[in-house]
């Protein structure tokens, strides 16, 4: 009987990344705060913050390539459920402001004094508590996946179908938190941060904090995403991106792995959108963009779809990108790089650099497995 060696559960890939996220988390602090401000290897505060930003950004890959790469549906409404996590932490961040807004009152955010708002919406109430904040970061975004997706998979809605679906619920979104009267602010948003647990969210501790906690986040995601699919639930996500209709004549409810693995899949996103708020210090309708996801995609695609690692260094790549020529002579000609970028992806590294580099790796181990002399034959017996 042959033995097939299975790869174990994170494989060296993944043991490496997270080497790197938990060096990463504890050599930026350190650089940050030991290091003399005139160093070349000091670390500068808004450098911390621009770091986190970028973790944040790879879990939001993360989330994607979890039901793009393993499940085949192409999400282009993924920034919906990343910005609804950031606006329930926004909100709660709005309430612990109180009487340091510029109308001083006690209970309604600013913008609300400014509307002649007088009184706090029902859907506010609980925001003022973090831990309530932390409920509604996962179940704002997993409820939306949970009714959307219960729909939509019944339905058997598939392929590019789904894809335009899922951007038609993002831009509603878009279109309805841009309304002043729907109490989140409007086109404005939510901004002017004081405080996250009693903490000045500008000291210079409370974003080292937030770059660890945004680490962790990205390891535990991944490790989450890992196991997910390399269990028996994963074996099967991964034959219903290949063969659907095989999957539901074998007896599988395919709608129902699909369903959980994107409500999985929302919730990251909101955690994702909820860490990335506090670091950028504002939360507002732009996030629901329908560009804001095709983004997330190319992320995805460059990085290397179904690998899991690919799509967190995608995402941290295209930003720094983003970051370095957008301050610059060639700020605009970034989305004329960006969709350059995704074509010259598509054409010449369709598997994305990680999934790339595993093909490569692949060859060279099936090329040094070839004996130096052919096997003989067994005869047959007589």
């Amino acid at each position: 009987m042959s033995m097939t060696r299975q790869p174990a559960l994170l494989g060296t890939s993944g043991l490496i990344f997270l080497a790197v996220l938990f060096v990463a988390a504890v050599l930026v602090p350190v650089l940050n705060l030991y290091a003399a401000p005139d160093s070349a290897v000091h670390v500068p505060t808004y450098v911390v913050s621009l770091l986190g930003k970028y973790l944040t950004y790879a879990l939001l890959a993360l989330s994607v390539d979890l039901i793009w790469g393993y499940v085949g549906i192409l999400s282009l409404g993924q920034g919906a459920f990343f910005a609804l996590g950031g606006y329930a932490m926004g909100m709660y961040l709005m309430r612990q402001i109180g009487t340091r807004g510029v109308y001083g009152d006690p209970v309604l955010p600013d913008f609300m004094v400014f509307l002649n708002w007088k009184e706090l919406p029902w859907f506010w109430y609980g925001f003022d508590m973090f831990p309530f904040a932390a409920l509604m970061v996962l179940l704002a975004p997993g409820l939306l996946a949970l009714v959307f997706g219960w729909f939509a998979f019944r339905s058997r809605v598939t392929g590019v179908y789904l894809s335009i679906i899922t951007q038609a619920m993002t831009f509603a979104l878009l279109l309805a938190f841009f309304r002043n009267d729907m109490g989140f602010g409007g086109n404005n948003g939510l901004t002017d941060f004081k405080d996250i647990l009693g903490f000045n969210i500008q000291a210079d501790g409370t974003r080292l904090t937030l770059f660890v906690l945004s680490a962790l986040a990205l390891g535990l995601g991944y490790i989450l995403c890992r196991f997910l699919v390399r269990s028996h639930f994963g074996k099967v996500l991964v034959a219903v991106r290949d063969a659907e209709t095989r999957v539901r004549f074998t007896g599988y409810r395919a709608e129902n792995y699909k369903l959980v693995a994107f409500v999985v899949s929302a919730m990251l996103a909101g955690i994702a959108g909820a860490l990335y708020v506090p670091q950028v210090g504002i939360i507002n309708p732009s996030e629901f963009s329908p560009a804001n996801s095709i983004e997330i995609i190319v992320w995805v695609a460059v990085g290397g779809r179904g690998t899991l690692v690919g799509a967190a260094l995608g995402a941290v790549l295209v930003n720094y990108a983003k970051t370095y020529f957008t301050s610059g002579m060639l700020a605009p000609y970034w989305l004329f790089m960006l969709g350059g970028l995704f074509v010259a992806v598509t054409l010449f590294l369709p598997k994305g650099i990680v999934g790339t580099y595993y093909d490569w790796r692949e060859k060279r181990r099936q090329h040094d497995d070839i004996p130096d002399e052919p096997l003989a034959t067994p005869r047959p017996a007589e």
